[in-house]
């Protein structure tokens, strides 16, 4: 920019993105000199180098700003986690449930997870159903993105948001002055091969924490 600029000529643009040609370089800074604005390279691989007449200090709070608007608008992909027992208690279950909706109608996909100890491992069927009941039970607001599959002692399967729901999300989060906070949430569920955030555990209700949310 200005005098850190090296090359012998350059070809000068204006302030109103008008060509005005290749000029020496002590030319060009003249003539940012005579309209009070600076001599910025913008293209400095070409041959000569493209250098503009601008305001910098206003270009770089424009382009701030431009970045954060495109932070605001961006649309983040979290998974939540939500962990069930095969036998969970009825209203433990009516809990769960209402945590799982509450999340798809903010946008969040959901990793549910079955928890089998003792016995219970040689009953899949017990968190299959359990699933497929959840499942049926939230179609107005997502669908399952991954099946239920056996991990080890868990069963697992990931409910993500329709797609109008979650521009209903988003639309809902961008007037309220932007997305939610999600410095503290660190992925747990990776899905679809995305890089999701993890979020709160519905128990805890807050994000960052690793809780048991399994029924009992």
């Amino acid at each position: 920019m200005n005098e850190q600029i090296r090359a012998r000529e350059v070809r000068l643009v204006g302030p109103e993105g008008e060509q005005v040609g290749i000029v020496p370089l002590e030319r060009a800074l003249q003539l940012a000199a005579d309209v009070d604005l600076d001599l910025v390279e913008v293209a400095p691989m070409a041959r000569p180098p493209v250098c503009k007449l601008m305001d910098f200090g206003k270009f770089k709070y424009e382009s701030a700003l431009k970045a954060r608007e495109a932070r605001r608008n961006q649309q983040q992909t979290v998974i939540k986690e939500m962990k069930l027992r095969p036998k969970i208690d009825p209203h433990d279950y009516e809990t769960k449930k209402g945590h799982v909706v509450r999340f798809l109608k903010a946008g969040d996909k959901v990793k549910v997870t079955i928890m089998f100890r003792g016995r219970e491992q040689s009953r899949p069927e017990l968190g299959y159903r359990l699933l497929r009941r959840l499942e049926s039970e939230i179609t107005d607001l997502g669908y399952v993105e991954a099946a239920p599959k056996q991990d080890g002692r868990n069963m697992i399967m990931v409910l993500a948001p329709h797609r109008a729901v979650k521009a209903s999300a988003v639309a809902a989060t961008a007037s309220r002055g932007g997305p939610r906070d999600r410095a503290a949430e660190e992925s747990t569920a990776p899905a679809g091969g995305e890089t999701p955030a993890a979020g709160e555990t519905a128990a805890a209700g807050e994000t960052g924490t690793t809780a048991d949310t399994s029924g009992q």
